[in-house]
Formats: C-alpha cells, sequence, structure tokens
C-alpha cells in the first residue's frame, strides 16, 4: 500500500497543520470549540466548531 491511501488528510479541506493545531490545543487546553473556532478567526481562518468537533472525534 502506497503512502499517499493511508493519508488521513485525504480529502479534507484544511492543511493538516491547521487541523493538528486544532486537535492539539483541544486536548492540551480547557478551550472550547467554540472558543477554538474563535481563535481560528482570529489568526484569518473560518474553521465551523462543528469541524473541529469531527476532527477531535475522529
Amino acid at each position: 500500500m502506497s503512502n499517499q491511501s493511508q493519508n488521513p488528510f485525504k480529502w479534507r479541506h484544511f492543511q493538516s497543520d491547521i487541523i493538528l493545531l486544532c486537535v492539539r490545543w483541544y486536548l492540551r487546553s480547557a478551550l472550547s470549540y467554540r472558543d477554538l473556532e474563535e481563535m481560528m478567526q482570529e489568526r484569518g481562518l473560518h474553521v465551523d466548531h462543528t469541524t473541529i468537533y469531527r476532527w477531535v472525534s475522529v
């Protein structure tokens, strides 16, 4: 099996580093999904809180 078929970020709308950053902040801090949504908006990215929830839940 090739490395590309094992890519867990395939078909995602956001870059893998953005996904990992949100998941890391959620797991390491007492932040809500809405807090993370607001933090991403402050950085110029529109990420809905339900999207972050899906990333963490996978």
